[in-house]
């Protein structure tokens, strides 16, 4: 009894180690957003590559579409 309980822990630890990575997959996250997807439908206002246009492209969509005290006013 005692020795098939310690077979029985031991084989659930040892599965234990044997977990696979749980990855949602999806969208890469080795780049930095502003780097773009080199798909043609984003903004053409903003340049895929440019730091400096992607930082006031976001600014500017926060401050005119999601502050809501803008909106109401």
């Amino acid at each position: 009894m005692k020795n098939s309980f310690l077979i029985v822990s031991a084989v659930m630890m040892l599965a234990a180690c044997g977990d696979k990575a749980q990855t949602a997959g999806g969208a890469r996250q080795d780049a930095a957003p502003y780097t773009g997807t080199g798909k043609p439908f984003a903004d053409q206002a903003w340049k895929q590559g440019d730091k400096a246009s992607w930082e006031s492209h976001l600014k500017a969509r926060g401050q005119n579409t999601q502050n809501e005290y803008s909106r109401t006013n």
